[in-house]
């Protein structure tokens, strides 16, 4: 077996491919991606990958569908190539909110995508902070399933907040928030809210006492950012100092960056598992690598080494 795996970088996770790769010490496999005029995807691998372990990491964030084309393709061309397996490192999963059939007659996409992957030609998948964690059922090939709380935990406390609280953004979050608030020793807040629209929401009710204190919203995901910066202003309302906030996917579609710049948010802190545009996180907006995280992933990966004592003890 090769000391070093063989990682290459699909194009929506080239920065974070090379972070991955001086943390593992090796450079990023030879490939490339083009387009033809009508949209049309291609790929190539550029060098001889017969009988090795390849990685191929791509997070499948916006434009969606091409990122996940030229993942898929990837895939199938290493195998084509003979490589002796595939891991299909996705960052960000996207379609994972289209987890469950909540209304007659749609598509179930999170499963249609699984079943893609595999279909493609990947032997392992690993992904990180899933919008539900049921999801890796959804795969027929093993699953890594990480979480990027270690990172953030670890960034929280060295920022050493006084009178601080954990607030969970809504109550389906509020799980996650509570491990949080137990491993920084703190209160936990509960925002109760309501989705009067798909991408829009509203704040009902705030469980739990902010006046005085510095309060640190957790999430998943944050998409339009209306979820957070409505909570970020019920919260100041209710007497809160400062307000921050964190996820792992910082998705931040439409005008969500300037949201964020305009709303009563002190700083929101994201990892790298979506690129920023540009490498322009935005006003108020921190990038917390996770390539470390991935990169020690990937290398008990290749060497049939545990993956598990990375989140055992994680949320």
């Amino acid at each position: 077996m090769d000391t070093y795996p063989q990682v290459f970088a699909g194009s929506a996770s080239a920065e974070l491919t090379r972070a991955i790769c001086d943390y593992l010490g090796t450079e990023s496999g030879g490939c490339e991606a083009r387009k033809f005029s009508d949209g049309e995807t291609w790929v190539k691998i550029n060098e001889n990958v017969r009988g090795k372990r390849c990685f191929v990491v791509q997070s499948t964030s916006s434009p969606v569908n091409d990122n996940l084309v030229e993942l898929l393709m990837l895939i199938d061309a290493l195998k084509r190539a003979s490589a002796a397996s595939v891991t299909a490192v996705i960052p960000y999963f996207g379609y994972a909110r289209q987890d469950r059939k909540d209304q007659g007659r749609v598509a179930l996409t999170a499963k249609m995508v699984a079943n893609m992957i595999a279909v493609a030609g990947a032997t392992r998948a690993l992904t990180m902070d899933m919008h539900s964690e049921q999801i890796q059922g959804f795969f027929d090939i093993p699953v890594d399933h990480m979480y990027a709380s270690p990172v953030l935990l670890e960034h929280v406390r060295g920022m050493k907040i006084p009178d601080l609280v954990v607030v969970s953004p809504d109550v389906g979050n509020v799980k996650r928030a509570r491990n949080y608030a137990s491993v920084l020793d703190v209160p936990l807040v509960i925002i109760e809210k309501r989705r009067p629209a798909a991408n829009a929401s509203e704040v009902l009710n705030v469980i739990g006492d902010v006046e005085g204190c510095n309060a640190f919203l957790f999430d998943d995901l944050i998409d339009t950012a209306g979820t957070i910066c409505n909570a970020a202003s019920a919260l100041r309302e209710r007497g809160a100092r400062e307000v921050y906030a964190a996820c792992t996917h910082g998705v931040l579609s439409g005008r969500a960056r300037e949201a964020v710049a305009e709303s009563g948010l002190k700083r929101i802190f994201v990892t790298d598992t979506i690129a920023a545009p540009n490498g322009k996180p935005g006003d108020k907006i921190e990038v917390v690598s996770i390539a470390p995280l991935l990169g020690e992933a990937i290398r008990r990966i290749h060497s049939d080494r545990s993956v598990s004592a990375l989140f055992e003890k994680v949320l």
